[in-house]
Formats: structure tokens, C-alpha cells, sequence
């Protein structure tokens, strides 16, 4: 979630700091800062949320493809940017060193940072673990002794003609031995 969030907010805030590439100042909007910045940062985001909080192992999945489709859309984004017509993203500011590390900030190393926790999550996700068959397993053996408690009930509650209803009914031993029969009511 905080890699999205940094993917999403450094284009915006990084050149306040002369921290960015040159086409934009801080807090201006454009084209290629929507898709190839603030969308797959906003998308990291939503993948790390869903991964939080999820406690269905589908959901929390979805999760973890979209972390990994937004790092790769940080690591493919500006190469495509060009072919798919996404906007102008300008150049890195300063020297070479200052370039590669801008590059690897705001795409590439941050691309491959939330497709490797993405993967990672995806990963542990897809395989069940010894705790998950235990607890899977715990409640199945719960569902089952509710359902024999439930049918033990209903049981003990219905009626059979012969005997009354359940144990303590109203039929032979109701009426008779115990109730108004014998003891002269």
C-alpha cells in the first residue's frame, strides 16, 4: 500500500524538491502522470488494501494480481507510453546517476518492488498450508457436530404416536402411570 501510495503522489510532489522528471512542476496534471503514474499507484494501493483485509483467500488473490498488474505497469508503462499515445512524461533531472536513480524510483525499481511483494502474496496465497487444512478441518468436524446436535433436537421434539412427543410426552406414560391415571386426578 505505501509503494502505491509513493508510485501515485512523487510525480505531484517530487518536483517541488527538483525531484522528478521535466516536462512538470509540482500538482500539475497531465495525461502520462494519470496512466503511467497516478493509475497503477492507485491500483498497487487497492491490491495492498484488499490483500489487508480480506479474510476470503479469493479475494485476498484478486488482491495480489492487481499489486502485480500495477508493478508491471510501472515497469512497462513508459516504454509503451509512446505506441499508446499516454502523454509526454519528459526526462529525468540531472546527471546520469540522478537519472538512473529517478528511473528506478518512480518506475522500474518500483515496479519490480510491487510485483515481487504482489508474487509473494499471490504465492502463499495459492498453496494451503498445514494450518489451513487443520483449521479447514476443525470447521468441518464443528459443522458436522452442529448438524447431529440440530437433528438430535429435532428428534428429541418430535412426535411419535406410540410414545407421545420425545421422552417425557403425553402418550402411555403421560397420562398413565405418572399423570391423572393413577394417582386419581
Amino acid at each position: 500500500m505505501l509503494l502505491g501510495i509513493w508510485g501515485a503522489l512523487i510525480p505531484f510532489v517530487g518536483p517541488a524538491f527538483d525531484f522528478g522528471f521535466t516536462q512538470d512542476s509540482a500538482w500539475t496534471w497531465s495525461s502520462a502522470r494519470f496512466w503511467l503514474e497516478l493509475l497503477p499507484g492507485l491500483a498497487a494501493f487497492a491490491g495492498g488494501l484488499l490483500l489487508l483485509l480480506s479474510a476470503n483467500r479469493a479475494t485476498a488473490a484478486l488482491g495480489a494480481w492487481l499489486a502485480i498488474a500495477a508493478g508491471t505497469w510501472f515497469i512497462v508503462g513508459p516504454t509503451l507510453a509512446g505506441p499508446l499515445h499516454l502523454g509526454a512524461l519528459g526526462f529525468p533531472r540531472g546527471g546520469s546517476v540522478r537519472q538512473a536513480f529517478e528511473w528506478l524510483t518512480f518506475f522500474y525499481g518500483l515496479g519490480a518492488m510491487i510485483v515481487f511483494l504482489g508474487a509473494t502474496a499471490w504465492g502463499r496465497l495459492s498453496v494451503r498450508g498445514v494450518r489451513d487444512v487443520a483449521a479447514a478441518r476443525q470447521h468441518r468436524e464443528r459443522r458436522l457436530q452442529r448438524t447431529q446436535r440440530e437433528a438430535t433436537d429435532r428428534d428429541a421434539q418430535s412426535y411419535d404416536p406410540n410414545q407421545g412427543y420425545g421422552a417425557q410426552g403425553y402418550g402411555a406414560q403421560g397420562y398413565g402411570a405418572q399423570g391423572y391415571g393413577a394417582q386419581g386426578y
